[in-house]
């Protein structure tokens, strides 16, 4: 005598909480950051996850497509130079935020610095004018972009033309290689 097999049936307890709509989105974790109050969730990423990096402080030339050294001068006048022993193209690049840096050149004691109206500058106190957004584009050069000012929803960029000039902030483009530097470790003496 044969006998049917016994089929248990569970069903979860009532729950005063709804369940999710989708699937997916009870899967996702919440980050809580407990040192930041400022921790965002966007899906998976966290904002403060790249805290470690803010203050980093790289000592570098900028080799500029065109073949310049960006320089600070003393008085803060920006431009370029052929010169690989000019004091004033050594410069300290300083995370401040997420993909924002700061440069500051070590001899003149400058930041660079893009104003509302594009012209770069070297500032003597740091300010927003002188926050960069850092972008390493597809030929390995960077670009360095202010983060406190657009022309016409465009973003400005840090530039040396054919000659070596300081190009104004509202005639620059992203993939213009007059806006593309080689970050060039400097070596300690």
């Amino acid at each position: 005598s044969w006998t049917s097999p016994h089929f248990f049936v569970s069903y979860p307890p009532p729950s005063s909480s709804p369940t999710p709509l989708h699937a997916s989105s009870a899967r996702l974790p919440r980050a809580t950051n407990v040192s930041s109050s400022s921790a965002t969730v966007i899906g998976r990423h966290v904002r403060s996850s790249y805290k470690h990096l803010q203050g980093d402080v790289r000592r570098r030339k900028l080799f500029s497509y065109q073949k310049f050294f960006l320089r600070i001068g003393k008085e803060g006048k920006v431009n370029g130079t052929k010169s690989e022993d000019d004091p004033y193209s050594i410069l300290e690049i300083k995370s401040v935020d997420v993909g924002v840096v700061a440069i500051r050149g070590l001899s003149s004691n400058h930041y660079l610095a893009i104003r509302k109206n594009g012209v770069l500058y070297g500032a003597r106190e740091y300010g927003p004018d002188c926050r960069l957004i850092e972008r390493i584009e597809e030929n390995k050069y960077n670009t360095y972009a202010s983060a406190e000012w657009l022309n016409k929803d465009k973003r400005m960029f840090v530039g040396l033309n054919a000659k070596g000039k300081p190009m104004k902030g509202k005639k620059t483009r992203r993939k213009n290689t007059a806006t593309h530097f080689l970050p060039i470790v400097v070596q300690p003496r």
